[in-house]
């Protein structure tokens, strides 16, 4: 189901209530920090003070534990894709698209933390393979692929990011892209420092260094 961005939009003075509810809703959810809340009750400490301070998978791997990386990458995932799911069979696609902005921003810019979140990946994998699941497969395959072979997880989330449009439009059609623009858009404004560090050679792999 997809629905045309700019429609969707245009349609929240037509039904403010449902729509911007499914909005803030998708925010709230989107905003709930697992890294940081796993982390901390695991005795680990925050999450924001160690390694990169990233609130993400990959930053709680480097409190070495692995379980609690898998966890939080699900649980980032599946927050984005439960708000998708649920507005998509409330309100269908108009409620699918909202509760997505909604939910990545909230991830993004999350209130519980001063508005001072992660990077979006994991709920951005998640976001796709709700709305339209053969693409985010892909995406997964492509992000596991790019981080297998080069051991940089920022790379991996770049690639992903440019190539999910691109399937999206190529498997269903040029609606099916356009969120996923705004989107990896977003992924490409967070990783501005992870780009200048691969630029310059200074990025640290996958299993070393302090940098997300």
């Amino acid at each position: 189901m997809y629905s045309d961005l700019a429609l969707v939009l245009g349609q929240i003075g037509v039904a403010p209530v449902q729509l911007g509810g499914t909005l803030l809703v998708a925010y709230l959810l989107g905003s709930v920090p697992f890294g940081v809340v796993l982390t901390s009750v695991a005795g680990l400490g925050d999450v924001r003070r160690i390694g990169s301070g990233n609130i993400g998978a990959t930053n709680v791997l480097r409190t070495g534990r692995k379980d609690l990386a898998l966890i939080t990458l699900l649980l980032d995932g599946g927050k984005g894709a439960a708000a998708v799911l649920i507005a998509g069979h409330l309100y269908g696609p108009n409620g699918e698209v909202l509760a997505a902005i909604g939910a990545f921003l909230g991830h993004l810019f999350p209130v519980y933390l001063a508005f001072r979140g992660g990077k979006g990946v994991a709920t951005f994998l998640g976001i796709a393979l709700a709305l339209h699941f053969h693409v985010g497969l892909a995406a997964c395959a492509i992000w596991l692929a790019v981080a297998f072979l080069t051991r940089y997880s920022s790379l991996a989330a770049l690639v992903m990011a440019i190539a999910t449009p691109v399937l999206a439009f190529y498997l269903h059609g040029p609606l099916a892209m356009e969120l996923d623009v705004v989107l990896a858009a977003l992924i490409y404004l967070k990783h501005r420092g992870n780009i200048r560090r691969l630029v310059t050679g200074e990025e640290p792999r996958i299993g070393g260094g302090k940098k997300p």
